[in-house]
């Protein structure tokens, strides 16, 4: 395959892209508007190969990666715009945009108050551990990506807010605090995305696990990514492709298994010669790839549409994982569907597929006390009720509990939904004794 040069777009060039010609002068003001708030970068694979210029205003790529008016409320897009008709001071357009981005709740699921580890009394601010066998790590050198999605729930890590990012050079304190807690079998490299590294800074954070004297219990190696869908040539063509191939082999070899956590938002993802050809390199390492995707408005709130990706999924070898709740932070307000129609969507989709394909999990919520499942809508004594289970939870004993709410029409997340019986929800007592009340609202709501 021929070699493609990654080239990078975003605020400061992107209109140097020949195919923005076709954009109208309030799509491009868009842009400007709310890439100041929010991250934006695109590149030239997704550009060429993925996005239908033709058709724009539709397109489910191009609302992808291109910044919409929409994603900001009326009055922060009109307090962003103002600020920069008012002034060309990029100082006084980073106060306002920051002004902004601390009212969209930038740390959902109590992120920094929760899940934030400490080892002999130091935070280790590029880990997360919430659940009992999983650990999250922000290696430092990963937390930026090929191009940025703009329902992003990890936008915080991009916009140059140092106090609001995840991240961590020293692989010796986070082999230390595995070694210290067995129970830990999983480790999720996550950012940004950890494939943006070069082959040798990647390596460097692996090869603690595959050492003789690797006195952790990591059995699971988990790469968070979408360089699948927004830049495969990393496996095929990149400088260090092949370098990753056999550090992959290596694991696998070693008897860990390696899942790489792909995210595709839609079947167009899955369509070019280059995506598939990465997807074949890499399974034939004896790594796993693995499916996930929040359901977003204007990208893939059909049923049909996830249908058709996970059937192609299926077909190229890769595992349906996850269908996740738009996460309440940044512009869920413009991508959230409701919890109703989520589900709707969700079982619409699940009955027209196979059963290889029905692994998938969702629809989902990635909240304060674990991952919720809208299991389905029901009717009990008379009450019309959500009936919810934890898939992961904070406490282990929560898992696979089935409880219920009250149904709610206009419902996105967990924070607006109530109890249908009693007054509290059977984990909530623990949860707050343990974290403190009212621990699952949200900081700052995104709807000041």
């Amino acid at each position: 395959m021929t070699a493609i040069k990654y080239k990078a777009y975003s605020l400061n060039n992107y209109l140097s892209i020949p195919q923005v010609e076709k954009l109208s002068a309030r799509a491009k003001r868009n842009i400007e508007v709310v890439s100041h708030v929010f991250p934006f970068k695109v590149n030239n694979y997704v550009i060429d190969e993925l996005i239908d210029w033709d058709n724009y205003e539709n397109d489910p790529i191009f609302h992808l990666t291109f910044p919409q008016e929409g994603m900001l409320l009326p009055h922060h897009y009109n307090k962003m715009a103002g600020a920069l008709e008012q002034s060309p001071d990029k100082i006084f357009h980073k106060e306002t945009s920051n002004k902004i981005r601390v009212q969209l709740n930038p740390h959902p699921a109590g992120q920094q108050e929760h899940n934030i580890p400490e080892i002999d009394g130091q935070k280790l601010m590029g880990l997360q551990h919430k659940y009992r066998e999983t650990v999250l790590f922000f290696p430092s050198s990963g937390q930026t990506c090929h191009s940025y999605c703009t329902f992003c729930f990890r936008w915080p890590q991009f916009v140059g807010m140092e106090e609001l990012k995840f991240a961590m050079k020293e692989t010796e304190l986070l082999i230390k605090y595995l070694e210290k807690h067995q129970e830990v079998t999983d480790i999720l490299f996550t950012g940004g995305d950890p494939m943006i590294m070069n082959f040798k800074v990647f390596q460097k954070y692996i090869e603690p696990f595959l050492e003789d004297d690797n006195k952790t219990n990591i059995q699971t190696i988990r790469i968070g990514t979408k360089s699948l869908s927004f830049w495969p040539y990393k496996f095929l063509t990149d400088d260090g492709a092949d370098d990753f191939l056999r550090l992959f082999e290596r694991i696998t070899s070693k008897g860990i298994n390696l899942a790489l956590m792909a995210h595709f938002s839609h079947p167009r993802e899955l369509d070019t010669q280059a995506v598939q050809e990465a997807i074949k390199r890499i399974k034939r390492t004896g790594a796993q790839i693995r499916t996930q995707s929040p359901l977003l408005k204007h990208i893939n709130d059909k049923p049909e549409i996830w249908a058709e990706m996970w059937r192609k999924q299926v077909n190229l070898n890769c595992i349906p994982y996850y269908m996740f709740v738009v996460r309440d932070t940044g512009a869920q307000h413009h991508f959230a569907v409701t919890l109703a129609d989520s589900w709707e969507i969700w079982r619409k989709a699940y009955q027209n597929v196979s059963g290889i394909c029905r692994t998938v999990r969702g629809p989902s919520m990635s909240c304060t006390p674990g991952k919720v499942q809208v299991l389905g809508v029901s009717e009990i004594n008379g009450e019309k009720v959500f009936v919810l289970r934890f898939l992961q939870g904070r406490n282990p004993d929560w898992v696979a509990r089935p409880f219920f709410a009250k149904y709610d029409e206009d419902a996105i997340w967990m924070d607006t939904l109530e109890p249908a019986f009693g007054d509290s929800f059977f984990f909530e007592e623990e949860a707050e004794m343990v974290y403190g009340e009212n621990y699952y609202d949200p900081q700052v709501s995104s709807f000041e």
